[in-house]
C-alpha cells in the first residue's frame, strides 16, 4: 500500500494511492498508516483526494484508526467525493468524524 506522506509541525497528512478503499486493501491501509504513525500521534489528516470509493471495511480501517489516535491525537479527513461524503452522511460517520473541504481547511481546524 503506497501512501504518500507530508509532515508538518504537529500535523501528518496521508493521502492513500489507491482508488477504492475497500475488504482488498482495507487491512493494508491501517497498518501503513499505524507504521507511518509511529509514535507520532499528535494529528492526523487522511486526504481521500485519489479515492473514488469506500466501503464498510474501509470505514472499518478508519474507525479503528480514529481509536488509535483517541486520547493521544485528532484525526480530520479532506476532500472527500460527494459520493464518499454522501456515505458518511447516510451512515451518520460525520458524526464521528471531523470532515473537510480540503487539506487547508483540515490543517486550519487543527492549527487553531
Amino acid at each position: 500500500m503506497n501512501i504518500d506522506t507530508e509532515r508538518h509541525p504537529g500535523v501528518n497528512i496521508m493521502t492513500p494511492s489507491v482508488r477504492r478503499l475497500d475488504a482488498s486493501v482495507a487491512a493494508a491501509f491501517k497498518d501503513a498508516v499505524t507504521r507511518e504513525l509511529g509514535e507520532d500521534r499528535r494529528a492526523l489528516i487522511v486526504d481521500f483526494s485519489k479515492i473514488d470509493f469506500i466501503d464498510s471495511s474501509g470505514l472499518g480501517a478508519l474507525v479503528s484508526l480514529l481509536k488509535m489516535m483517541n486520547g493521544k491525537g485528532d484525526m480530520v479527513l479532506c476532500a472527500l467525493n460527494p459520493g464518499i461524503r454522501n456515505m458518511f452522511t447516510l451512515t451518520r460517520m460525520d458524526r464521528i468524524f471531523r470532515i473537510c473541504p480540503d487539506r487547508a481547511t483540515a490543517l486550519a481546524q487543527l492549527n487553531q
